[in-house]
């Protein structure tokens, strides 16, 4: 299998793999402008050439977009191989040449943000366990943050105090988003449309900045849904599902 970095040059011509829309798509279009960004600031996303679910983005922690002091680490975003590209060693090559490039940089190691058992979004715990990845710290309701460290020596890795115990002094609906996800530039509004026309308190909070990013009142940017201050889920609901969570929680 060959593979493809995205770069300036590239990035408006090539697919992002999680949204194979084209660029007028709005999710699409968020996330490469997103992307442009972050290129900046050292990400990388790296993909094979067929059209697909089979990548991986990471960039400096320093630069990440979620609440960890992990100085001297890399961070992996967003690490995914599904359907016909499972089981023929791709996500060994993605995430050898993940290691690769940050032992190359003299990172002490890779973080990446997961959970006790495979959850929707996150990288799968049992994979990054089998290639040596560690628990650094815990976060609730579900979270953790693994690392895979090139030293015994290494520092370890942890989430922001702030984000170990999600909560928000707000009532009603109130969900935190980034465009780092391709999904949300579209899901959100929608949500935000049906929750205005029922009647249903629903504020949305766009996370536009590292810096917002870093002192978030939860773990994983993304997408971090709120009901009266508790933290709810990070799945990204469309209206049906979002009137099912209305009903059990009201």
């Amino acid at each position: 299998m060959d593979y493809i970095k995205l770069t300036p040059d590239n990035l408006e011509k090539e697919h992002i793999c999680c949204a194979i829309s084209n660029n007028k798509d709005i999710q699409v279009a968020s996330k490469k402008a997103w992307l442009a960004e972050r290129l900046k600031d050292g990400l990388v996303f790296l993909r094979c050439t067929e059209r697909g679910k089979c990548f991986i983005e990471y960039i400096p922690a320093e630069n990440a977009w979620c609440p960890i002091a992990a100085d001297g680490y890399m961070h992996i975003n967003c690490f995914w191989v599904s359907g016909s590209f499972k089981g023929h060693g791709y996500a060994n090559d993605l995430l050898n040449a993940c290691i690769a490039d940050a032992k190359a940089q003299g990172k002490h190691g890779i973080t990446v943000i997961s959970s006790p058992k495979k959850m929707p979004f996150l990288s799968d715990p049992k994979y990054l366990a089998y290639k040596g990845f560690r628990i650094a710290d815990n976060a609730e309701p579900f979270f953790t943050l693994l690392y895979l460290p090139f030293d015994d020596n290494a520092p370890v890795p942890q989430f922001k105090d702030g984000a170990r115990q999600p909560h928000i002094d707000r009532q009603g609906f109130v969900v935190y988003y980034t465009h780092g996800c391709p999904f949300t530039a579209k899901y959100v509004p929608i949500v935000e449309k049906f929750a205005k026309d029922k009647n249903i308190p629903f504020e949305s909070v766009l996370i536009d900045s590292k810096e917002k990013a870093q002192n978030a009142p939860c773990v994983w940017t993304n997408y971090a849904l709120f009901y009266n201050g508790k933290y709810i889920s990070n799945e990204i609901l469309n209206e049906k599902k979002f009137l099912e969570l209305v009903n059990r929680l009201t």
